[in-house]
Formats: structure tokens, C-alpha cells, sequence
């Protein structure tokens, strides 16, 4: 009998153990699947939209809505949806000849609906992903599209049938297989895979050597590491959440056992997190949507976008430097530093793909995607090698799986998000609805210009509350950007301006993504942390109106003097904002130094 229950207990361990290893290995060749499928696009040459786009969705949706699902009720409703949505985008993609010849008008009651079928996958699956906001405002858009024939007025429109409407979202390239998804799949995915790889391996440690032994010592040390690695991470992570949970897992306890209070530390993490999102040479999936939208080759959009991010890392090491002198920030101890070799051996790590990255895209001028197609190899390479000098095959095996692994859930992540936000801008050009909006805010603002920059501005803060930054900066580009453009601002001009201010809400109350999470954290209010992160990152308010008024600012590539220029003018009064609003207790001294601070940024502008 005992040996009986014996085998009768131990066999259902057995099966469980059998089935862990069995998901395991499927995820795993999953996860293989979509990273060999996206960097065989690369060199496979030219593949129908129709069936590289859908393929793409097909492959993202089980990381949504399967694998991120909770055991129960979720993950069987997630495991019949993505059934659901493979079949219909494996239909697109194998019937995409015939498809084409319909030009965007479905045929039949049976096309209809899966072409609704295929838009509610795509709503729940962003749902899942990020939440409701975005999904709620496509639903919106969706509703507007079929109904707003009804309403009167300006904002209605004429209708369109609902085969031609439905059609051109999902069976022709004016919604989900529009030009987004399509950086989405040639290029954003190439480098999450690229950020994955890296991630993997210890080039994380290596940002951190490299900051701790450039700032650990200096006054507000631990602070200033946090800036410095957070820049270096985030500008491949394309995420300041996400930038938050890595770096500020090390930083923040670095920063408190020194004794730096709660609300500054989570604060300076908050801040220093968010400014990676616009640091070249990656700055996340935003840059290479905007090389789509505008025409700009990617060199002159990250040459636009440098001396811009160096001022705003400066405005908070500024700010940093006078929270130090208000509460006697120390430094990070020497022993607590990493020895040279340490870094010199670490550095290598993120230092080698990284410059295969740079070599490939600025010297030999490779495509974008092409130069992270080899860095991602050398990347790979060094995930056999370690700091000390060993080898490990299950060490190298426990690598490959993390970053295929990682690489597919934020793949399909991004997929997520810029599929719904192909959905709005669909509506948008469907309807005229951009056109409308435009329209608005060129009489709202008396058609001055910047009347309608702040009707930008704050347009792009409520529509990022929740939403991440990308597809806010989409969704605003696409209602003002022609605005903009009307009234006198360069392309490159309107979009790193809107790309900036979707950014706001990640750090600006009510909805404040990075500060939610570093203050968690540290286990303070998240107000607080707010108050003292728009202290810091006071930069994210000033420098995109500073780029209107010293467009040369961005010129670095056309006029390297002027732009230089531009950055001390810039910087000067950026320092004198910073310190009053931080260093000076005085109330009149505050005001004063900040609207000094302003007179420098601003005046020249507003004389001339």
C-alpha cells in the first residue's frame, strides 16, 4: 500500500514537472520563431505587406494573450482569441494576392465579419497589454467611423460604407497594415531584439561600472550614476517604466542606504528613466516612426535630436548638484566602486555590439536595421563570454533562452500598442477626422503659433496618461502635426516637439507612470516624488519650446556653430532655472532666477 501511494503521489509531480519542461520548450521555440522571422525579413528582400504584417501580429499575439495570462478564465478566453487571430491574420497573409485585387472592400457577410472579429482581437489584446486607454480611445475612433454620419455639424462626416470601412482597416494598408506597423516589423522589432541580446548578457553591469566609476565619486554620486545609467539603458529600452524596474532596482537602494531622501531618489530615477526615451542613438521605437513619417533619414534625426538630450540630462546633473548642497548628498564610498578591471573587462559587453551598431549605420551606412542585424550577432557572440573569463554552456543556454524570451514579450508588446494606434490613425484619415481636428486648432489659437504649441502640449499630456509614449506621439502628430507645419515649423521641428511632450506624462501628475513606480519602491508618496521629479526634469517642459525658439538647436548636422551656439544659450538659462527652483530658498530670489533663466532662453527669440 505505502508503495502504491508512494508512485501515486509522486506521479502527478512527475506529470507537472513533465509539463513545465513541455511549455517551457514550446515558449522557447516560439519565442526562436518570431526572432528568426523578423530578422529573416531583413535579408529575404522584398515580402507583400499583406503578408509580413499580418504574420507579425500572428506571432505577437500568444505572448499577449497567453502567455502574460493568468492561469483560469483569462488565459483560456486569451488562448481562444489568439487562436482566433492567427487563423484570421494566417488567412490575410496566405490570401493577400486576391485580397489586394478587392482594394480594401470585403466581399460578403463572412469577410465582415472576420474583419470584426480580427479588430476586437486587436482591441483586447492592447487591453491586456497596456490597459484601457488606448483601446478605449481606438473603440471611440471605431464608433465614430461607423456612426458619425449621425452627428451634425462640422464634425460629422459623410459616411462610408461599412465593407469599404472595415476593409481599408484590415484587408488594404490603411489601418492595421499601415506604415507603423510596418516600422513596427522591420525595424522597432529588430532592435527590442537587439536591446534583448544585450540585456541578456552583463552589458547591464557594464552600464553600471561605467556610470559608478564616472559619477560614483563626485558630490550626489549615487544620483548621478542613476542618470547615467538609466540614459545608457533606457536609450535601448524605449521604455522609462521598464527603465524604472531594471536600473532602479540597483540605484534606489544605493541612493537610500546613503542616506538621500525617499522622495529625492525615486524622483532622480524617474526623471533620469524618462530622458532615455530621447537619447540617441536608439531612443526606443519612436525614432524610427518618426524616419517614416517625416522622410528624414535616421542620422539626421539622431544628429536633430543630440544636443536636445544633453541639455536635459544637464538641467537634472544641475538639479542634482543643488539638491546635494540643501541636503548634504554624499558621495558613493571607494570601496563600494568598481575596481578598473572591473569596468574596463564590463564596458566591453555593451561597448562591442554598440559599436558595431554606430560603424554600421554612420561609416559604412548600412540601413539601420542591417547594422543591428550585425550587432545583434555580435551581441550574441558575447553571450558565451563572461567577466571572469569562463565558460559555461548551461550559463551560455540560460542567456539565449532570456533574451529570446524577453525579445518576444516586448516585440509583442510594441506590436500591441502600435496596432491599436494603426486603428485611430486609420479612422483619422478614413473619416477626415485629422483634418477637422487640425482645423480646430488653428481657429482655437487665432491661428498664432504658440497658442496652438500649448494646445499641443496639452493635448499630448491628457492623451499620455496611460498611453505610452509612442503612440501618443503618433495619435498627436497625426491631429497637429499639419497644424504645426501651417504655421511655419519645420517637419523635424513639429515632431521632436510632440515627441518630447508625450513624454510629459511619465513624470507630470495626475498619471505619472515612472514616478508611480520608483516611488513604490522606495515605499513614498507618490506625490511628492512627483513635485520633486518636475523639479528635476524641468528640462522635459522648456526644451521642446526652447527648439521653436532656437530652431538651431536642431541643426547640428546642417550648422555645427550655430547649433553649439544654441546649446550654451540654451544650457545657460536651463542652469538658472534649475538652481532657483531648487537651490534658492529665497521666494523673489527664486522668481527671479527662473524668469532670468527664461530671458535667456527666450529672449533672443522673441527680440528678433
Amino acid at each position: 500500500m505505502r508503495q502504491g501511494a508512494e508512485l501515486s503521489a509522486t506521479g502527478p509531480i512527475m506529470t507537472r514537472q513533465s509539463g513545465q519542461v513541455s511549455e517551457r520548450v514550446f515558449w522557447f521555440v516560439l519565442a526562436a520563431l518570431l526572432v528568426s522571422f523578423h530578422l529573416g525579413l531583413i535579408f529575404s528582400g522584398l515580402v507583400s505587406n499583406l503578408v509580413s504584417r499580418p504574420l507579425h501580429m500572428a506571432l505577437a499575439l500568444p505572448w499577449i494573450l497567453v502567455f502574460a495570462a493568468k492561469p483560469g478564465v483569462s488565459r483560456l478566453s486569451g488562448l481562444v482569441l489568439a487562436i482566433t487571430g492567427v487563423s484570421v491574420c494566417g488567412w490575410i497573409a496566405l490570401q493577400h494576392n486576391a485580397l489586394s485585387d478587392q482594394y480594401g472592400f470585403l466581399e460578403g457577410n463572412g469577410q465582415i465579419a472576420v474583419a470584426a472579429l480580427l479588430l476586437l482581437v486587436v482591441l483586447e489584446a492592447a487591453r491586456r497589454a497596456i490597459g484601457w486607454p488606448l483601446p478605449l480611445v481606438a473603440a471611440l475612433a471605431l464608433l465614430y467611423g461607423l456612426l458619425g454620419q449621425y452627428i451634425p455639424g462640422e464634425f460629422g462626416h459623410s459616411g462610408t460604407p461599412l465593407a469599404s470601412f472595415l476593409g481599408t482597416l484590415t484587408i488594404a494598408e490603411g489601418g492595421l497594415w499601415g506604415s507603423i506597423t510596418g516600422v513596427s516589423v522591420s525595424v522597432v522589432a529588430i532592435f527590442v531584439i537587439f536591446g534583448a541580446v544585450l540585456n541578456a548578457g552583463e552589458a547591464g553591469q557594464g552600464f553600471m561600472n561605467i556610470a559608478t566609476a564616472a559619477a560614483g565619486r563626485l558630490t550626489g554620486g549615487a544620483a548621478k550614476v542613476s542618470v547615467l545609467s538609466s540614459a545608457l539603458f533606457g536609450s535601448i529600452s524605449g521604455s522609462a517604466s521598464a527603465n524604472v524596474a531594471s536600473t532602479g532596482a540597483i540605484t534606489l537602494p544605493a541612493m537610500t542606504r546613503l542616506g538621500y531622501p525617499k522622495r529625492l531618489a525615486a524622483a532622480v530615477e524617474a526623471v533620469a528613466s524618462s530622458g532615455g526615451q530621447i537619447m540617441p542613438p536608439l531612443m526606443g521605437a519612436g525614432a524610427f516612426v518618426m524616419v517614416e513619417l517625416t522622410g528624414v533619414s535616421y542620422p539626421a534625426i539622431m544628429a536633430a535630436a543630440v544636443l536636445p538630450a544633453l541639455l536635459y540630462f544637464f538641467a537634472v546633473w544641475m538639479g542634482i548638484n543643488a539638491y546635494a548642497k540643501r541636503h548634504d548628498l554624499r558621495s558613493i564610498p571607494k570601496d563600494e566602486t568598481p575596481a578598473m578591471r572591473d569596468v574596463l573587462v564590463t564596458v566591453g559587453f555593451f561597448l562591442v555590439p554598440f559599436s558595431v551598431l554606430i560603424w554600421g549605420m554612420f561609416i559604412v551606412e548600412y540601413t539601420p536595421q542591417y547594422a543591428a542585424c550585425m550587432a545583434i550577432v555580435a551581441g550574441a557572440v558575447m553571450l558565451v563570454f563572461s567577466s571572469d573569463f569562463t565558460f559555461d554552456l548551461k550559463r551560455t543556454g540560460a542567456r539565449v533562452e532570456k533574451a529570446f524570451i524577453t525579445a518576444a514579450r516586448q516585440v509583442s508588446m510594441i506590436a500591441a500598442i502600435i496596432l491599436c494606434a494603426s486603428i485611430i490613425i486609420g479612422v483619422l484619415s478614413i473619416t477626415g477626422l485629422g483634418i477637422k481636428i487640425t482645423s480646430l486648432i488653428l481657429s482655437g489659437s487665432g491661428g498664432l503659433l504658440w497658442p496652438s504649441l500649448l494646445l499641443t502640449a496639452l493635448a499630448c499630456l491628457i492623451l499620455g496618461m496611460e498611453v505610452p509614449t509612442t503612440a501618443a506621439y503618433v495619435i498627436c502628430i497625426s491631429v497637429a502635426g499639419p497644424a504645426l507645419t501651417q504655421l511655419g515649423l519645420q517637419p523635424l521641428q513639429a515632431h521632436l516637439f510632440v515627441f518630447w511632450f508625450a513624454l510629459l506624462s511619465t513624470i507630470t501628475p495626475p498619471v505619472c507612470g515612472a514616478v508611480f513606480i520608483a516611488a513604490g519602491m522606495v515605499g513614498e508618496n507618490w506625490l511628492k516624488v512627483a513635485v520633486t521629479a518636475m523639479a528635476l526634469g524641468v528640462g522635459l517642459y522648456i526644451i521642446p519650446l526652447a527648439m521653436i525658439a532656437n530652431p538651431s538647436i536642431i541643426a547640428l548636422g546642417k550648422d555645427p556653430l550655430s547649433a553649439l551656439v544654441a546649446l550654451c544659450q540654451i544650457g545657460i538659462g536651463l542652469g538658472l532655472i534649475s538652481h532657483g527652483l531648487i537651490a534658492s530658498r529665497n521666494a523673489g530670489m527664486k522668481a527671479l532666477l527662473v524668469l532670468l533663466g527664461a530671458g535667456v532662453v527666450f529672449g533672443p527669440a522673441l527680440i528678433l
